[in-house]
């Protein structure tokens, strides 16, 4: 995300929330109820280059979210839970439900103590590939290939270019021109390509970073014991699933579901689609969630949940607590519902 993006998302917040027109919207745009995503609970890093910053908000603004929330009166709440209510329209109080996608193992050491204290249900989406250890995180590869060069060569569209990237100005703005210009790639497989090629020439092992930063499985079967923890379906390699065909996404949504219930025992009955952007899963992913049995399936377009998501329930929005608005006002702001239904142009289920 650009740097005029992100002052510019911050002035609307900070203006909602000053203005307090947050508050005079709430009362019309607050919905039944809100899906929070997280990825990286962890202390903050001291590096000046974290292009993936956003992914992560540090234990110290996660307690202060959860104690908030535990004392706002909303009822925190599990994923079946809000299936229950949304699907039996039973919207009498609002509630939250707290989600975490991919598994990352900091969540254990800095979330979950939390979230125990409180006593709150929350959800957790595995790609199976990150515990199996064949996974490729490979916006964390770009990241670090970026992070240990001052210049780097790759092929693109079929010639071969130089990139300066000394400066943390010059990593910032070549790390966010990969990044978009790999997520406008057609196919998966050339995305994954890139990357792989990137790794090779700069000795990047982009498997050891599912051992440095993933649960393992025992680590996973441990935490599905506790009655707070929902397990989740989130594909077996993490995939752009509009960007591969109808067999390889249908297939990475089911075998996903099936090699976590031959891992920990549990059948998840809930769906995360990786990324979850409107570029990574449409209507032809709501379907095949649908048809595979989940019960809901969510995305990560921005948006809170109104009783029409009733019908859309393979289509769900959720907000993000985003490493780069880590301010309890933002979060308010968030929760009413008026970032949200400003972005959708007061469209309950746009976000679907």
């Amino acid at each position: 995300m650009s740097a005029l993006k992100k002052a510019v998302i911050r002035a609307g917040l900070e203006t909602l929330y000053f203005s307090g027109a947050h508050l005079a919207m709430k009362r019309f745009v607050a919905g039944v109820g809100v899906i929070l995503t997280l990825h990286h609970v962890r202390p903050r890093r001291l590096d000046a280059f974290q292009p993936n910053k956003l992914l992560e908000v540090a234990p110290a603004f996660f307690s202060k979210v959860v104690a908030q929330l535990r004392r706002s009166g909303l009822d925190l709440i599990s994923l079946d839970e809000m299936h229950r209510r949304l699907t039996e329209r039973d919207f009498r109080r609002r509630f939250a439900c707290i989600t975490f996608d991919d598994g990352y193992r900091d969540l254990m050491q800095w979330a979950y103590p939390v979230l125990r204290k409180h006593d709150v249900p929350f959800a957790l989406y595995v790609p199976t590939s990150f515990p199996d250890r064949i996974g490729e995180l490979w916006w964390i590869a770009l990241e670090r290939v970026i992070a240990e060069n001052s210049r780097i060569g790759l092929l693109v569209d079929g010639k071969e270019q130089r990139f300066d990237c000394a400066t943390t100005a010059e990593k910032r703005g070549l790390f966010n021109d990969l990044y978009w210009w790999l997520r406008a790639r057609e196919t998966e497989d050339e995305l994954r390509d890139v990357v792989r090629d990137l790794c090779a020439r700069y000795g990047v092992d982009m498997k050891l970073f599912c051992e440095e930063l993933c649960m393992t499985w025992d680590e996973i079967a441990s935490l599905a014991r506790d009655p707070l923890v929902t397990i989740g379906a989130h594909t077996v390699n993490h995939v752009i699933l509009k960007k591969t065909s109808d067999r390889v996404a249908r297939s990475e949504m089911e075998m996903g579901r099936a090699v976590i219930e031959a891992a920990i025992g549990i059948r998840p009955e809930h769906l995360a689609y990786p990324v979850g952007d409107p570029t990574s899963a449409g209507e032809r992913e709501y379907r095949f969630a649908k048809e595979l049995g989940f019960k809901t399936a969510t995305t990560t377009n921005p948006g809170v949940l109104f009783p029409e998501h009733a019908d859309q329930l393979m289509a769900l929005p959720r907000i993000s607590l985003n490493g780069e608005y880590q301010q309890m006002r933002y979060v308010r702001v968030l929760m009413s519902g008026a970032a949200t239904a400003m972005w959708n142009k007061f469209n309950p289920v746009k976000a679907a």
